[in-house]
Parts: structure tokens; C-alpha cells; sequence
């Protein structure tokens, strides 16, 4: 896939409703289930947490693709 379709792809999915909607369900699901958690539950507290660090790192790529994306564009127009 070339890097403008993935740019493309990566854009619409910031900006689909039901993809944001997920992340923003997940994200709260998870933290609840953290913050109803029980100080010894350890284990599970940390399958929360990094489920929470992954969610966001997923986020951030899709992001990054985009912002590369920009980037590029930019120094072509620059001629850089």
C-alpha cells in the first residue's frame, strides 16, 4: 500500500465515529474496571493497565501515519 492511500486510510479512520466510539468504550470499560479493582488484585490491575498502554500505542500509530503523512507533503512543497 503506498504511503497516500495509507495516509488516506489512516485520516478516515481518526475521523469514523464508531472507530472513535470503540476506543472511547474501551477506554472506559477498562478504567472502571481498574478503578473497581481490589488493591490485591495485582495481576489484574496489570492486565488492565497494559491494555490501556495498547489501546493508546494503537491510537498513536494510526496518528503517526497521518502526521508523517503531513510531513512529507510539507518538505515536497518546501522542495526540502
Amino acid at each position: 500500500m503506498s504511503n497516500e492511500l495509507r495516509e488516506e486510510h489512516a485520516r478516515r479512520l481518526l475521523s469514523d465515529k464508531l472507530f472513535n466510539e470503540a476506543f472511547e468504550t474501551l477506554e472506559k470499560n477498562l478504567l472502571n474496571s481498574w478503578h473497581s479493582s481490589g488493591v490485591s488484585e495485582l495481576e489484574a490491575r496489570e492486565q488492565i493497565w497494559l491494555s490501556l498502554r495498547l489501546l493508546e500505542r494503537i491510537r498513536l500509530h494510526i496518528t503517526s501515519i497521518v502526521e508523517t503523512g503531513d510531513m512529507a507533503k510539507k518538505l515536497k512543497e518546501y522542495h526540502i
